[in-house]
């Protein structure tokens, strides 16, 4: 059952696939078709009639030369005139050898057959020389003729060939005279219509180039064996600091999660574990199972970060793995990271098993260090027994409500419809066996067909890491086939395909994890499944999340290219550059996206500029700079674990760029979050002089401390918000302006705002010397209302940068005076 449905799921991929590239199929003919429209409007497209014109002209004109007595020499030891940058497409010879190359060749080879086809036969044109002879013309004719009626390129080039294929006349040179007469017209034909011809035929050969890779497929598919398994891949997921790198560090027996920023992992790396390693690992839990060997040759699993910013690092590693480890920690139960890690999951429709980890925490729990984990059970003390009781209940149910049915795996009643829960302990080592036998177990019986060993190369990009040494690098997780050292790989890039030679292959030690700096194993040949570092030039582009293709003797490279470029687009909406904003550094394209994740989320929305990986240097810092003219507050690079190299430092002073760097993601974050408020609060004083608070205020006739500049008076707030510095009218007189508030006192303490119902005191200073002539008693009195002046000017201020200080009410007080005073 578990194999048909696995046939159902190729089977429904493979439809998919085809109705992709059928539509890929599809819109490269109609690109073609208006190419084609485009062509005739400019009246550069030549139909088949109008090449048949002018095939019929050139023959004219040669006949009419030969008839004017002018030899045109076509013997078979001259080529057609040279035409550079362009490639000859014609007819391969019936007689030419079987290994003779096809006809679509560069120029300099073009040049290279011309001495070969001298034994093709051409029945119809001979007589043209003979022609010539019988009207009695001599050779001196031909040495008589002005200088003005020749060829001088023809001449030229039969010179310079006559130098390199001397020897090569008689008979056969005078049937070679009709095929170079035909390359000739050719020539003229393919100048005129290059670009349709080589488009159609860019077509034609990618579609065989496709058909053959299919081809080549299939074959791989079908030459799959039992007995000839690759190495699973795991994936290890979970919320941050559940302790999924510590799990991983007591498996190998290394430090990592310790050397780590903060503790946290900020970048996905791999595990290479040996089947040896596993088989002395759970030799007792297999006892106890009665379980039988180890047939997989190893374990390759991938750490992904927990981290909320690192969505993309999770979708990437749970895309490439056969089974997956989730890790709840048994304390804290599920939270956010592990119901989104669950969903992804869920949506890839990938087998997985779940750790609960942390069970050491328990109180007054005894390990058993390295223990399988019912033996450590069995010796707890019955108040520790009933405490993981009630936490793994507490788990198991948070778990049925999102939608799974679970069980410790000694207990599991279906292994089809229940997940297998293993208790364990990153700190003790309790558990770790089980798990290892449960992977290993799982994907050996349940998952045989899946990985049988492909011969067709399979090879996803993980990270582009700048290494100190060796230069830019690709970490790969190689899911099938086998890479070499001076395979020529097409890889997808911002600017379009990297077609590189590997100079490296590059693994760390077994038992050590890939992203750490450390000593690598060099490599000739690597077969799957494996954790590869490529060493190549031009990766400074590459995309992670893409898949890297090797051009084979059988492969078409502009196929290749269409087939990688096909997946960035979806990688390329995640990392997009706007024309303003700030410029954003990472030392790898994971943590890069990421951070751009974090600048376009709804909460933040911050532009980006520009985007690097790698340590900051002063041309980046040139390149902030710009933003000094434009928009000054995004004159910041956000350098996510990279250095800051001394000359960029002190040239960011020197412009007044603003460098941020941080080893940690949401410090980086946090910090840029500062940055904007400081930002936004410079800017607020600069344009709060001119942003009037709506308010309507009533005077209070028992509280006029002084009348005239400047007015001194007890009001009451019937609406609105008075706040020093807002400019105040009297609507009733003409709207006479009579100054803006200087100060505020409410209980007799100054304050700088005023609210609705309160009652305070206020002063209004004049600001020009018409509004110090006015006076209380002569121009206004308590029966007028004071209202803010407010104008467009200041209503799009409010909007812009004080909108959170405005209650729904204010706004509706904007919206009256709008009317009041006539603003549109």
């Amino acid at each position: 059952e578990e194999r048909l449905r696995q046939e159902a799921e190729e089977e429904a991929k493979r439809l998919e696939e085809e109705e992709r590239r059928e539509e890929a199929r599809r819109l490269k003919k109609e690109k073609l078709r208006l190419k084609k429209e485009k062509q005739r409007l400019e009246g550069t497209y030549l139909s088949a009639k109008a090449k048949e014109e002018a095939k019929r002209l050139a023959a004219m004109r040669e006949q009419l030369l030969r008839n004017a007595g002018v030899e045109v020499d076509t013997s078979s030891d001259r080529p057609k005139k040279v035409v550079y940058g362009k490639k000859k497409r014609r007819p391969q010879a019936e007689d030419s050898a079987p290994g003779e190359p096809e006809a679509s060749e560069t120029s300099e080879t073009a040049g290279a057959e011309n001495g070969q086809v001298g034994g093709a036969a051409a029945p119809e044109e001979p007589s043209m020389e003979e022609d010539s002879k019988s009207t009695g013309e001599t050779e001196p004719m031909v040495e008589e003729e002005d200088w003005e009626d020749k060829d001088w390129d023809v001449e030229l080039s039969s010179k310079d060939v006559d130098m390199d294929a001397s020897g090569q006349e008689g008979e056969g040179g005078v049937e070679s005279d009709a095929e170079a007469s035909e390359e000739e017209e050719d020539s003229d034909e393919d100048e005129s219509t290059y670009y349709s011809d080589s488009e159609e035929e860019r077509e034609a050969r990618i579609e065989e180039a496709r058909e053959r890779r299919e081809a080549r497929y299939r074959a791989a598919l079908d030459a799959r064996s039992l007995d000839n398994l690759r190495s699973p891949i795991c994936c290890i997921l979970g919320h941050v600091d559940t302790g999924k790198t510590k799990l991983l560090d007591k498996i190998r027996g290394t430090n990592v999660q310790d050397g780590e920023a903060g503790g946290i992992t900020q970048q996905i790396g791999a595990t290479f574990i040996p089947g040896e390693e596993i088989e002395r690992r759970t030799h007792d839990v297999r006892e106890v199972e009665d379980a039988g060997s180890i047939n997989v040759p190893a374990l390759l699993v991938i750490d992904t970060p927990g981290h909320e910013s690192f969505t993309n690092l999770r979708s990437r590693g749970s895309g490439l793995c056969d089974i997956a480890i989730l890790v709840v920690d048994i304390m804290h139960g599920l939270e956010q990271q592990t119901i989104e890690s669950l969903n992804m999951l869920k949506m890839r429709k990938t087998p997985f098993v779940i750790a609960l980890n942390k069970i050491d925490r328990l109180y007054g729990w005894e390990a058993i260090p390295d223990g399988h984990i019912r033996q450590s059970l069995a010796a707890q003390e019955p108040q520790v027994k009933k405490e993981y009781n009630d936490r793994l209940q507490k788990a198991m149910l948070a778990l049925n409500e999102q939608g799974l049915n679970v069980a410790p795996y000694w207990e599991n009643p279906d292994p089809r419809s229940y997940v297998n829960v293993v208790p364990t302990s990153a700190i003790t080592g309790e558990g770790i066996p089980d798990m290892l036998h449960l992977l290993v177990h799982l994907t050996q019986t349940r998952m045989r067909e899946r990985l049988m060993h492909v011969e067709y190369l399979q090879c996803t990009v993980l990270e582009v890491k700048k290494i100190e040494g060796i230069g830019t690098t690709i970490d790969v997780i190689l899911i099938n086939g086998t890479l070499r050292e001076g395979d020529r790989i097409v890889v997808s890039g911002y600017d379009g395909p990297i077609v590189t030679q590997v100079r490296a292959l590059l693994t760390p030690h077994p038992m050590r994890e890939m992203r750490v700096k450390g000593s690598y194993l060099h490599h000739k040949e690597i077969r799957a499944s494996q954790g590869v570092k490529i060493v190549a030039n031009h990766l400074e582009n590459a995309l992670a999340g893409t898949q890297v293709m090797v051009l084979g003797p059988e492969d078409y490279l502009e196929d290749l290219k269409d087939e990688v470029q096909s997946e960035v687009e979806g990688v390329l909406s995640q990392v997009d550059k706007s024309g303003e904003g700030v410029c954003v550094q990472a030392s790898t394209l994971g943590s890069l996206e990421a951070l751009l994740e974090f600048l376009r989320s709804d909460d933040v929305k911050i532009p980006v500029s520009g985007i690097s990986i790698g340590p900051v240097h002063k041309h980046d810092v040139m390149r902030a700079s710009i933003m000094m003219e434009k928009a000054k507050e995004y004159a910041v690079i956000l350098a996510f674990d990279v250095p800051v190299t001394k000359e960029a430092r002190e040239f960011a002073q020197d412009v007044g760029v603003k460098i941020m760097t941080a080893d940690i993601i949401y410090h980086l974050f946090d910090q840029f979050t500062a940055y904007m408020e400081q930002v936004k609060l410079e800017k607020k004083k600069e344009v709060e002089f001119d942003a009037s608070f709506p308010c309507v205020m009533s005077i209070i006739p028992q509280y006029i401390f002084n009348k005239k500049d400047p007015i001194i008076l007890g009001v009451e707030i019937l609406a609105g918000t008075a706040k020093v510095g807002t400019p105040i009218c009297v609507p009733n007189q003409d709207f006479l302006e009579i100054g803006r508030i200087a100060s505020i006192e409410h209980n007799h303490q100054a304050v700088e705002k005023a609210y609705s119902g309160d009652s305070v005191c206020v002063k209004i200073q004049s600001t020009t010397a018409l509004e110090a002539s006015r006076a209380y008693g002569r121009h206004f009195d308590h029966t007028d209302e004071l209202v803010s002046r407010i104008s467009r000017h200041s209503i799009n201020l409010l909007k812009d940068h004080f909108r959170d200080e405005l209650t729904k009410d204010d706004w509706l007080l904007v919206l009256k005076l709008k009317s009041l005073f006539g603003i549109q």
